[in-house]
């Protein structure tokens, strides 16, 4: 099923990556190992200012992280007004109740915190961070008392895929009502120590399963997945707007320097939002044009659930083989 391209004149979401700079140092980060010049702030606006002009309705500001941009608060207040819907991911460590002040008078409608487990010892380790679960869990609590929306982020590894019930809990306690258990990307450091932190298809599988049931029976809490794998589990039913990836179909990525790549875990420049003409790169774009368009090779060839999966999380398949086509190594098919 390839993607309808007339249904969409541009992304609904902008990933944007304000800076590579931060002051964690992640083992599965995609991200720590990057440079790239940074934009000035009136560049920033500029692009802003194009986001409108192409009705796109999100943004949200990731890294690195956000917060180590000084001008970020002018940023967001500034997309606001034009009429964009601002989020961004955070490691909690810079926000205490003053920046959440300062992010809800911006404009932000919701704040994401990284917390990688419920004990306090695994998350600080798997984020290179002592302190850093204190300081997370501090921010949901800062975000809360301001009454800004926060979301919590967790990847899922080998440090928490038996135990994400905890984690939910752990959002329970502290007034969040919307947990993403994001899927291990193969990209950046996370490629380097895929085998000591990924698991194999087969625990993905189990993961799935479980935590599939878990949200069926969760009624105070949003369970979000954005796994198009899943779509293989015999009985999954849930209807999204594209088939497989969204990359490259709802959401593109935005580099420091203005550069715009199919998604963060993606390092191919399709080109950039201050010199090219956007419409050019979003209907003309040789790389999204294979994205959008995959065909099905190796174990995907003959395989039911292509059509839902397409063949799975694109960004893992060319970080692990450099071929869009190749199947998501996750896949337990």
């Amino acid at each position: 099923m390839a993607f309808d391209l007339e249904a969409f004149s541009a992304p609904l979401t902008f990933n944007w990556t304000l800076s590579y700079r931060c002051n964690f140092s992640c083992d599965h980060c995609y991200s720590r190992d990057e440079s790239c010049p940074e934009l000035e702030t009136a560049d920033i606006l500029r692009i802003v200012d194009i986001l409108a002009e192409q009705q796109v309705p999100f943004i949200n500001f990731g890294g690195g992280e956000p917060l180590i941009r000084k001008d970020l608060y002018d940023v967001a207040a500034y997309a606001s007004a034009k009429g964009l819907n601002v989020s961004m991911n955070s490691n909690g460590w810079l926000l205490d109740r003053d920046a959440a002040l300062r992010l809800k008078d911006a404009g932000f409608k919701s704040v994401g915190i990284s917390l990688d487990s419920a004990d306090p010892v695994l998350h600080d380790d798997f984020r290179n961070m002592p302190g850093s679960w204190e300081r997370g869990v501090a921010a949901l609590d800062a975000l809360a008392e301001v009454g800004l929306k926060s979301t919590m982020s967790s990847v899922i590894s080998r440090i928490n895929h038996q135990s994400f019930c905890e984690l939910l809990d752990l959002a329970r306690n502290h007034h969040v009502r919307q947990v993403y258990l994001h899927n291990f990307k193969c990209s950046g450091r996370g490629f380097k120590n895929r085998q000591e932190l990924d698991l194999d298809p087969e625990e993905w599988q189990a993961f799935y399963l479980q935590a599939l049931g878990v949200k069926s029976q969760t009624s105070d809490l949003t369970i979000s997945f954005y796994d198009p794998v899943i779509a293989s589990l015999p009985g999954y039913e849930e209807q999204s707007l594209v088939k497989g990836s969204s990359c490259g179909k709802l959401s593109l990525h935005l580099r420091p320097n203005g550069d715009i790549t199919p998604c963060g875990f993606i390092p191919l420049v399709v080109g950039n939002i201050l010199k090219d003409e956007f419409e050019s790169i979003w209907f003309d774009s040789p790389v999204l044009k294979a994205m959008r368009g995959k065909e099905a090779t190796g174990k995907c060839a003959g395989c039911s659930a292509f059509e839902d999966c397409q063949g799975g999380c694109t960004a893992r398949a060319f970080a692990t083989t450099g071929d869009f086509n190749q199947p998501d190594p996750h896949c337990w098919k």
